[in-house]
């Protein structure tokens, strides 16, 4: 759990120094948009703006009753990212998968990958599909005409 808070962390830390310096040079308007900036970075980057993550296991199980896609992701991935601001509402019908918090999300992502952790991986009826780009994976969740 705290690996994922330590880029928001990060973000949050080297954005206050800069304020600080700011501050003291008396640009108190930049140092104040500059550390808005760094806290919107960090909050985009933190655990806070993805769906809820549950077990693969329990993803595995619910798609199979839903017919949902799996998402496998990890914080501070810009595709992972990328995905999930392109989804929009419809990231929440999605089963997630934070594959830093789950050994065995983990371990299915490198299964699918020759090894690799590479994500987002997203399985669509039991075939996983690597950065797959955002409108697709929105018509996997519309049922079929």
């Amino acid at each position: 759990m705290m690996r994922a808070w330590i880029l928001p962390m990060l973000l949050v830390l080297n954005g206050s120094f800069v304020a600080v310096g700011l501050l003291l040079r008396g640009s108190s308007g930049t140092a104040v948009a500059l550390l808005l900036v760094f806290l919107l970075l960090a909050g985009v980057n933190s655990p806070l703006i993805f769906p809820r993550s549950i077990g693969a296991l329990e993803a595995q199980r619910r798609s199979e009753v839903d017919g949902r896609p799996v998402v496998f992701w990890r914080p501070g991935c810009a595709y992972c990212l990328r995905l999930r601001i392109r989804l929009g509402r419809s990231a929440r019908r999605l089963h997630w998968v934070d594959i830093w918090r789950d050994a065995d999300g983990a371990a299915a992502v490198r299964a699918a990958n020759d090894g690799n952790e590479t994500v987002p991986t997203v399985v669509v009826a039991g075939r996983p599909h690597v950065n797959p780009d955002p409108a697709w994976v929105r018509e996997q969740l519309s049922p079929p005409a």
